[in-house]
């Protein structure tokens, strides 16, 4: 089990729908680093509904089991499964970007993660495919619904609908993908408007990321972490995939100029991926070796101390090289749930979340000189902090928890479910 806290009552049981949820970022095993998100969804649906989980296998963890009320079946893609560099530790697209292990193993991986859609949907009898990214996924719940008239749902998080676009046909492939789906739920209005233009007739409806309030609230607030870290003063947090479109390189530009003025100041990163490498280069080059901390990835239960216990959290995302950018990051969400007081840059869907100087401080991207400025003004300014913190807190706890969220995606289920019903007789 992970750290599972109890079920919410939602609507009534619906008795048709046998759901096939496809994902490629999904925990492996008690306490992982790997992101939430799909399993605190399904989690929450998964007792009123019958759910499978197919995600891609990960060396160490299992090839199937139950979580939390949720089938979780894991497909192995390349072997020895040790080897297995496509999925996780930073995700497919930056992972793509910085390994040839990864690129050799695409081919193998849309193969297999194919023959386990097939096999699966044969062996639980599926009659609905919900879908976490237009592409791959989304390609091969559209072949479910060609040979088997099984319709799909997709949810598209970001970096689906902006990857792959300068390739010739892709975009062609994701406008068929959207017009033959029930609908497509996307987590930012930003989001929204960029998939209206790739398929004008496409039902969309914005749904945010939740927060399980139980685990990111004030109350996990530790002053021994700040000791473990050897913090004595300002505590910065970052926490996301060390990839191009989060921006950490801008924060730590920033960082000699916050020194100036606060020298004992400690960054702390948290997370891994493609660029740590790149990140440690500038850091070195910088002689910031002392002041700046890679936490490494961690556990949700580690995250809600980091979270409480540290001064600001910044967000310096970016719009990457290829376009991509923020859907809407969890961790935002989970800071802002902590009382934590946020900074972020002005792109995707982080707008939905922070109103400038109500909710958060909003910077442009790329700014490194913006991004130290917001820190001053927070750290000579108690009250706006305070201001911030509590106002942030309020705003997530009225539009981002599970609970609400759960609900959306609950009467999408109901509509399916009503569809499936067979006719009485005449």
């Amino acid at each position: 089990m992970l750290d599972f806290f109890p079920m919410p009552d939602l609507n009534k049981s619906l008795k048709h729908l046998r759901v096939l949820v496809l994902a490629t970022t999904y925990p492996r095993w008690e306490n992982d680093s790997t992101p939430h998100f799909v399993f605190d969804l399904n989690r929450q649906l998964a007792q009123k509904v019958e759910t499978w989980v197919l995600v891609p296998h990960s060396g160490g963890a299992k090839y199937s089991e139950e979580m939390d009320g949720v089938r979780v079946i894991r497909f192995p893609y390349f072997f020895p499964t040790k080897l297995q560099h496509l999925c996780y530790e930073g995700g497919i697209l930056p992972n793509l970007k910085s390994s040839w292990l990864a690129r050799l193993q695409l081919p193998f991986f849309l193969v297999f993660q194919f023959l386990a859609i097939l096999k699966t949907v044969r062996k639980h009898k599926i009659n609905f495919i919900h879908c976490n990214w237009i592409i791959p996924q989304g390609f091969f719940a559209l072949i479910m619904y060609k040979m088997f008239n099984i319709p799909y749902l997709l949810t598209a998080l970001g970096g689906d609908v902006f990857a792959f676009r300068d390739i010739p046909g892709f975009r062609s492939l994701k406008n068929l993908i959207l017009k033959h789906s029930y609908l497509c739920t996307a987590n930012s209005h930003d989001l929204i408007e960029h998939l209206k233009l790739l398929s004008p007739t496409t039902k969309l409806q914005y749904i945010p990321v939740g927060v399980d309030e139980n685990f990111f609230n004030e109350n996990k607030f530790d002053p021994q972490l700040k000791t473990d870290l050897k913090i004595t003063d300002l505590f910065l947090l970052a926490v996301g995939r060390f990839a191009e479109k989060k921006g950490f390189k801008y924060l730590i530009d920033a960082m000699p100029a916050i020194l100036n003025e606060f020298p004992k100041t400690k960054l702390v990163l948290v997370g891994y991926g493609p660029k740590e490498a790149d990140f440690k280069s500038q850091i070195k080059k910088l002689g910031l070796g002392n002041c700046i901390i890679f936490a490494g990835g961690k556990s949700r239960l580690e995250l809600s101390r980091y979270y409480a216990t540290a001064d600001i959290f910044i967000g310096p995302s970016i719009v990457a090289k290829g376009g991509d950018t923020e859907g809407q990051p969890a961790a935002f969400i989970e800071a802002m749930a902590s009382k934590t007081a946020i900074i972020a840059s002005d792109v995707g869907g982080i707008k939905d979340m922070i109103e400038d100087g109500k909710t958060g401080l909003m910077v442009p991207q790329k700014d490194s000189g913006q991004i130290t400025k917001a820190i001053f003004r927070l750290c000579k300014n108690n009250a706006l902090k305070q201001h911030l913190e509590e106002n942030g807190k309020q705003h997530i706890m009225k539009k981002f928890r599970w609970k609400a969220v759960a609900k959306q995606y609950m009467s999408i289920y109901e509509l399916i479910d009503k569809d499936l019903e067979p006719s009485p007789p005449s």
